[in-house]
């Protein structure tokens, strides 16, 4: 009857706008970016930092952590990895949502614009979340929430397009392939 119609407009008009991700744009001025060397995966004292190092700051950048070491902050005395080096501009897209594989790639693609001319980045990154409650994580696995319901992989393309590759997961998930 016209109740079931009613209904399914209901339904088809929020589903499209659950499934349309939302965009937000930020510009960080003067933020400190640790030095990374593509085949430095451990790092060297005084030449780059390590991989774990970068995925420390990434987070504290994300959450928009001060990273200025300051005693009187109650939130964080994080700062910076050494050796370090300040970036006038750095640019911050999150994209919030259901995204599908294909399109990621497609994301990884133009984010490898920023290599030429005129940004000429050194190096970019690029993190997919899934939903901390996801029922499944990697290979169809069940997904344990427990504590923080950890399910993540991180990017880090460099300018000859060596890659770096991090993956997070739960205590109690299966490890990715």
């Amino acid at each position: 009857g016209a109740g079931g119609s009613t209904l399914m407009s209901y339904f088809s008009k929020n589903q499209i706008q659950a499934l349309k991700p939302k965009i937000t744009f930020s510009t960080l001025r003067d933020l400190q970016c640790p030095v990374l060397q593509s085949n430095d995966l451990q790092g060297k004292p005084e030449e780059s930092c390590s991989t774990e190092e970068l995925f420390e700051w990434l987070g504290a950048v994300l959450n928009q952590v001060s990273l200025d070491n300051k005693s009187s902050s109650f939130l964080s005395t994080y700062c910076c990895p050494e050796p370090n080096t300040v970036v006038e501009k750095a640019f911050l897209c999150t994209i919030t949502g259901f995204i599908i594989p294909e399109k990621i790639i497609q994301l990884l693609e133009q984010l490898c614009c920023y290599f030429g001319e005129p940004k000429l980045a050194h190096w970019l990154t690029l993190t997919v979340h899934g939903f901390a409650d996801s029922p499944v994580s990697w290979r169809e696995n069940e997904h344990g929430f427990h504590k923080g319901g950890e399910n993540l992989y991180n990017f880090v393309i460099f300018r000859n397009l060596d890659y770096w590759l991090h993956m997070a997961v739960g205590t109690h998930d299966d490890c990715p392939p």
